[in-house]
């Protein structure tokens, strides 16, 4: 039989070799059954042998005895696997579970390597493996999105015929609608639910397969303790039993341990590519949304759909099948008890059915606190987003603390929802601590009270409080898990409603492929709106663009230009008509969208580098000068939104990315706003004009510009939505209608700018100069950023030749990436968490905490005593007594728990509130310096995913480690009381413990911050891609960013996924050590059976039983504090950066109606980027009296907008100073200085909020007041045409306003605050000529009295102002009048001559 055995293994052997299995579960099973098996006949041949000798039957021993042998080393070799077979790939640095054996699988042993690597130094991102391909982006979401796709419009389809035969029938009443909605909310999240459960089901089945069979082993440890008890009552019983029953208990409990975490290693295996499969579903969502849907998700919305809700869903993998399986085992531990204490089970069962519906209830509640803390929180983001984008504003208009205030309004009432919710938890915690006591209380009380003859014993007792300790496991997950699923619920509702929005409609455009003898563009009876139920914003659109012709499109501001470029790109909603575009498009909007990366790479926009081609498009651009003065040229990082570009710059570079796409028709959303009117004339004879690069593309130009209008094949007139007017200029003259009239008035002043194009194209260099742009750069820009405003204003001197080759790579580098913290958190961290949260609390908690272990652990004693209690004439005396005393001290444990919850909470809330009020000041404080080398990713990270780990994780964490540290103690006190010489065990092990916990700690926390650091990356580039997204379909490039994305996940995921396995590493090696702790309590007893009462040896074993459970969970929860602590260490990190100077200062004798007449006096005034860089203003000396007028102008470099920055103090002065009404600027706070001044800026920005809200967020004015200001700035008739009137919504970046309302909204702040100075950085650019006239005219009168600067890039606006300054290189050159400068003919006469002003 035995050979046969062996021929059969060696079959199976080749088997599996030729399957490419390299480690067979069959074969190691099969090994270590034959060895187990061979051991008893092994021992009785060594016995026999020992008393006959060898010689009777020497060839049978051999033989058994080689047997044995080689099946010992076939058990040994199964335990590792087989090398790779020799022609198969091998990834670079691929996971080494996949060479892993069985063992080393199931024990977690093969991560041991990374273990070890982050012990000796802290972990980098390239230590990582990389991502199993199971478990890849890519892998997940193709087969996902199909069927999701599938869902979706199946669900779509059910929801239209609801509507239609709603719209038969009469209208629902309001209540009938949102039950409706409410529905379709829920059905959109279960569609998704069972999405994912059909793509991640069947492995999450493997391992609820897994939960089952650990639960077999758990119930069977309760049972073997009841043999074992036994055996110590029974005297007879031979000692082999006990050693037996001792080693069997061991070996459940280490099965037990196997497969529970095998479990837990396939539910955090199916959370994260849940997590993966959500955020790509969400991503690829954000690039369909039609406008509508856009209006309602805000991108912090967005972000928190990616970060907070795929976190609930991941727990909720984790816990839900504790939803299902908690109910059997405390049924199945019911029973058992039954078995033991008859009828009086029922009383424990009352009392679960007492805890059950008590939990039930606070977990609703919590889940509706928890939606209510979520929107606070929601808001909160999206306000801080805000906030990081438009912080220039904030500074300028010194609006920091109106924004800080509402800010902290959505924080508090977020903590109090957080409140409300902890203390609820706290009597949910108390309740479950004191669960196995008020069982067993309830169960002893009845079993004692009905019957004086039913004697509580040892094996009644500790087998009872085993089973009870068991079902406090299900008992305590159940509303965990409970709340986790409503929290789910929530999250795949919140989900499942994004995830089916609507989105842009692929038949809103028809795409046909190019045709040169077509019309490439045409619109017949075409009506147009932004969303579904909206109004038309484009009404009888009928035109044909022939290919390769100019069309010009013009109109008033808001009366529908970029509305019909959106149509041409499918963004609109097309209500009825149709719409085809022949080739591929390229499109300029209107508000250049840059990305955060190279300029070059904003320009190739995912395209192959042809140099000829690229060089063309820069010098057609005018980019070529801007190139010399960036740092790195054209391989300089730009900022987020282009932050260090200025607008004439980041327009020129979108022009660049649609030029180099070389496509078949070019959709221009007035490209030439943001560049001086020569610059406009150089790109429109170059690029878009009859001789330009594009010359046979079609092109539609939305223009302001009348002096491009002669050469347009093609202008339609827009008036509300309508073509009014069509046909080429002189067709339109000659008709004599409102268009003709309008050129007529405006025309004359536009022609004469842009007469002597001859003096520009003579030579580069006047090229060069006349590209204006606003913003100084240094040749090191990876320290410090600079500030958005005059960009060349630091002439930067050519490297020599010698030094070429050695430019630092970092060179081009703008924004400072999220780094990771080497090492384990400080103590410092602790100690500044714990001193926020306040001594004396700390002090009652540990307190409440050493209390509440004193009661348990007199409690436990007490029972001992009880069961060894002598029984006279068949009952036990003083039975009453013994009850009332237990339950007396029962009842204090469970107040003192409820206490020590509550009392943490409210500490950590404290910490919370105080960590986050730091963090918004700090950031609040920083210099606009740190805002453009900080992505606004880094930030949200901080306020949204940081945040929430302080106000959830780290009390939570706290709770659980405290309590189970404390427990712990209790045990080893119990078992050296019972058994003194497990000393000798428990000591050594304590040494290991801490040994594998160190080891544990450094990876894990390591692992922690890769995971976080790369997590920023994601909600960075989502936020760029929502902003971006009409710029990347109307690209096509789609593809290329969702692969992107993809990368970014899956760079994420090569941090988490060693982040949880190294969880399982610890709780497999410590729960092996606790069990070791099983076997020692349960052999000495076995050994001490003389001497030892069985009511001691219960106390023991049962409470060491525990300890695996304990160790994990300290370990555990330990970890997860100093993991959540790294959130602290974070949000801490910009407490060190540099600040501004003071908002106010205290006891300022400011007066209060500073400054009265508005002069502004330079002396000697200097200022720099940075230290060490040479001065960008040097030794100006100015002085201008009240109420003038003065215009700045100058070439590119020249430091105009630098005399700004320096006025409000965005740069400090180097050197010198500036006196505004005799006051040194200097010596007053910021606030003062800022808020008694006025800038219009050039780029206008709005926040979401109501438009009274962004004209005055701190209610200063009257209604009467904005409303006088809204008329000055020519808004009042389209205001009050709004049905909300002043409290109308403003979508966030005032997106559902068109730009030039916007710079409108800007000129309306600055006539509300109506200061004695202000600064004009010529912000008409995106307006049409007749309202600017508009604005110049009530710029004059409104502000006769106050002293205006006008930062000129349009020499006729300033003609009439009482002075001019011409600066050149940081210095002033000349200021006079304009005749004056003239007469001079000086440099201010040659710019006029260039400009055709002469």
């Amino acid at each position: 039989m035995r050979s046969l055995t062996v021929v059969l293994a060696v079959c199976v052997i080749h088997w599996e070799r030729v399957r490419g299995c390299r480690s067979s579960v069959f074969l190691f099973f099969f090994w270590l059954l034959g060895v187990l098996c061979s051991i008893i006949p092994l021992h009785a041949k060594v016995q026999l042998a020992v008393e006959q000798g060898l010689s009777p039957d020497i060839v049978r021993y051999l033989a058994f005895f080689s047997y044995f042998a080689l099946q010992l080393a076939q058990l040994f070799l199964s335990c590792f696997a087989d090398q790779a077979p020799l022609g198969k790939a091998v990834h670079k640095n691929a996971c080494p579970v996949q060479d892993a054996s069985f063992l080393s699988k199931i024990l977690f042993w093969w991560f041991s390597g990374l273990i070890f690597k982050g012990y000796r130094s802290p972990l980098q991102a390239e230590d990582l493996w990389s991502l199993r391909e199971e478990d890849t982006s890519e892998r997940i979401i193709s087969d996902l999105e199909e069927e999701w796709t599938a869902k979706r419009t199946k669900l779509q389809q059910q929801e239209n015929h609801m509507s239609t035969s709603a719209a038969l029938g009469s209208r629902l009443p309001d209540q009938a609608q949102l039950l409706r909605k409410i529905q379709k909310e829920q059905s959109s999240g279960f569609c998704l639910l069972r999405t994912l459960a059909r793509s991640f089901g069947p492995y999450f089945l493997t391992g609820t397969l897994c939960l089952i069979v650990h639960d077999v082993f758990m119930f069977s440890v309760p049972q073997v303790l009841s043999l074992l008890l036994g055996f110590m009552k029974d005297e007879d019983t031979p000692l082999w039993k006990g050693y037996f029953y001792a080693t069997l208990m061991f070996l459940l409990s280490c099965l037990q341990s196997v497969f529970n975490h095998q479990y837990t290693y396939t539910c955090f295996t199916v959370g994260m590519r849940v997590k993966t499969a959500v955020m790509g579903l969400v991503y690829r969502k954000s690039l369909v949304m039609n406008s509508s849907a856009r209006r309602t998700c805000t991108v912090g919305e967005i972000v928190n759909l990616v970060s907070a809700d795929t976190q609930k869903l991941m727990d909720f993998v984790v816990y839900f099948n504790a939803v299902w399986l908690a109910p059997i085992e405390v049924t199945l531990c019911l029973f058992f008890l039954w078995q033991h204490l008859g009828p009086s089970a029922l009383a424990g069962i009352a009392t679960v059915i007492f805890i059950f519906p008590l939990n039930g209830f606070i977990a609703r509640k919590r889940s509706k606190l928890q939606e209510i803390q979520m929107k606070y929180m929601d808001g909160r983001v999206k306000l801080m987003n805000e906030i990081l984008n438009g912080i220039k504003i904030l500074k300028f208009y010194a609006w920091e603390k109106a924004f800080l205030e509402q800010v902290l309004g959505y924080r508090e009432k977020e903590l109090k929802t957080l409140k409300k919710s902890q203390i609820l938890y706290s009597v949910s915690l108390a309740s479950f601590n004191s669960s196995s006591f008020l069982i067993a209380f309830a169960m002893f009380g009845v079993y004692v009270l009905i019957d004086d003859k039913n004697v509580l014993d040892a094996q009644k007792i500790f087998v009872s409080m085993a089973l009870i300790n068991i079902l406090k496991t299900p008992l305590s997950q159940l509303p965990f898990a409970m709340s986790t699923t409503m929290q789910a619920l929530v999250s795949l509702k919140r989900l499942g409603k994004f995830l089916c929005q609507d989105e842009l409609k692929p038949d809103n455009v028809a795409r046909e492929s190019f045709k040169s003898d077509v019309d490439g563009v045409v619109f017949d009876n075409g009506t147009f709106s932004w969303s579904k139920d909206g109004p038309p914003c484009l009404k009888r659109i009928s035109v044909k663009v022939p290919c390769g012709s100019l069309v010009a499109v013009v109109g008033h501001v808001g009366s529908g230009k970029s509305s019909l470029l959106s149509a041409m790109l499918g963004e609109t909603e097309k209500r009825s008509g149709t719409v085809s575009v022949k080739g591929s498009i390229a499109y300029v909007p209107q508000q250049a969208w840059i990305q955060n990366a190279s300029l070059q790479d904003n320009i190739l926009f995912g395209r192959e580098k042809k140099e000829s081609w690229y060089q063309r498009v820069l010098e057609a651009c005018a980019l070529l000068p801007d190139l010399d003065n960036l740092p790195a040229g054209d391989a300089t990082e730009i900022g987020e939104k282009g932050l260090n570009l200025s607008g004439g710059q980041k327009q020129r570079v979108s022009l660049a990315r649609a030029v180099y796409r070389k496509g078949d028709v070019y959709l221009l959303d007035d490209p030439l706003s943001a560049v001086d009117a020569h610059v406009g004339q150089h790109i429109f004879n170059k690029v878009i004009g009859p001789k330009g690069i594009l010359r046979d593309k079609t092109r539609v130009l939305v223009t302001h510009g009348m002096s491009f209008l002669p050469q347009a094949d093609l202008i339609l007139v827009l008036v509300d939505g309508e073509i009014s007017e069509r046909g080429s200029y002189q067709e339109l003259l000659n008709r004599n209608g409102a268009f003709a009239d309008f050129i007529h008035t405006f025309a004359n002043s536009e022609r004469k700018e842009c007469f002597s194009e001859a003096l520009q194209r003579g030579s580069r260099k006047s090229v060069r100069l006349s590209v204006t742009d606003y913003m100084p750069f240094s040749r090191d820009l990876s320290q410090e950023q600079l500030i958005g405003g005059d960009t060349n204003s630091i002439a930067i001197e050519p490297l020599p030749d010698s030094d070429e080759d050695h430019i630092p790579e970092d060179l081009g580098k703008l924004t400072k990436v999220d780094k990771a913290r080497i090492g384990r958190v400080k103590l410092e961290m602790y100690i500044e968490y714990f001193r926020t949260i306040g001594l004396p609390l700390i002090i009652s908690i540990v307190f409440l905490y050493a209390f509440q272990q004193a009661a348990s652990l007199s409690n436990n004693y007490w029972l001992s005593l009880w069961a060894d209690q002598p029984v006279i004439n068949g009952t036990q005396l003083n039975t009453d007594l013994k009850l009332g005393v237990y339950g007396a001290l029962g009842f204090a444990q469970g107040i003192s728990i409820f206490g020590t919850t509550v009392a943490i909470s409210l500490g950590c809330i404290i910490a919370s509130r105080h960590l986050h009020l730091d963090l918004l000041n700090n950031v609040l404080h920083s210099p606009m310096s740190f805002f453009e080398s900080t992505p606004s990713g880094n930030l949200l990270n901080r306020f949204a995913k940081e945040i929430d780990a302080i106000d959830n994780m780290i009390p939570d964490g706290l709770k659980m480690m405290l309590s189970y540290f404390f427990k712990l103690t209790e045990v080893c006190i119990i078992v050296l009381m019972a058994t003194p010489f497990a000393a000798v065990i428990i000591l050594p092990m304590v040494f290991l413990y801490g040994f594998i916990q160190s080891f544990y700690v450094a990876t894990s926390c390591q692992l922690r911050r890769l995971e976080s650091v790369s997590r920023s990356p994601i909600y960075t580039h989502l936020n760029e891609t929502v902003q971006g997204a009409s710029v990347i379909r109307a690209f096509n490039e789609q593809s290329r960013f969702i692969m992107g994305a993809n990368h970014k996940v899956d760079h994420n995921q090569t941090a988490y996924f060693p982040r949880f396995i190294a969880t399982r590493w610890l709780g497999v090696n410590l729960e092996f050590l606790g069990n070791g702790i099983v076997l020692a309590a349960s052999i000495l007893s076995v050994m001490a059976k003389g001497t030892l009462s069985p009511g001691m040896v219960g106390l023991a074993v049962s409470h060491s039983l525990q300890v695996t459970g304990f160790l994990s969970w300290i370990v555990r929860s330990w970890t997860d504090v100093e993991n959540n602590i790294v959130s602290v260490e974070r949000v801490k990190e910009y407490a060190d950066t540099p600040k501004e100077a003071a908002w106010s200062i205290e006891g300022s004798s400011l007066p209060p109606s500073w400054p009265q007449t508005g002069t502004i006096e330079f002396q000697d005034y200097g200022l720099q980027y940075r230290k060490g860089l040479e001065l960008a203003l040097k030794g100006i000396s100015v002085h201008i009296h009240e109420r003038e007028k003065i215009g700045i102008v100058g070439r590119t470099g020249a430091g105009k907008s630098s005399l700004a920055l320096g006025i409000f103090r965005i740069l400090e002065a180097a050197k010198g100073e500036i006196y505004i009404d005799g006051i040194n600027i200097a010596e007053i706070g910021l606030h003062d200085l800022r808020s008694r001044i006025t800038i219009i800026p050039q780029d206008p920005v709005l926040f979401s909020g109501s438009l009274r809200m962004n004209l005055d967020p701190f209610n200063a004015y009257s209604d009467e007041e904005v409303w006088n200001a809204l008329e000055l700035a020519h808004l009042k008739n389209f205001v009050s045409e709004l049905p909300d009137k002043l409290n109308h919504e403003c979508s966030e970046g005032g997106e559902n306003l068109s730009l030039g309302q916007r710079q409108l909204v800007c000129l309306a702040r600055a006539l509300l605050r109506k200061t004695k100075v202000l600064v004009l950085d010529e912000a008409t650019a995106a307006l049409d000529l007749e309202t600017d006239t508009l604005i110049q005219s009530t710029i004059r009168s409104q502000f006769e009295d106050c002293a205006v600067l006008t930062i000129a890039h349009r020499l006729n606006t300033i003609m009439d102002y009482t002075k001019v300054i011409v600066m050149d290189k940081g210095h002033v050159v000349e200021m006079d009048s304009p005749s004056n400068l003239i007469a001079k003919r000086g440099q201010f006469y040659y710019m006029c001559r260039e400009a055709g002003l002469l």
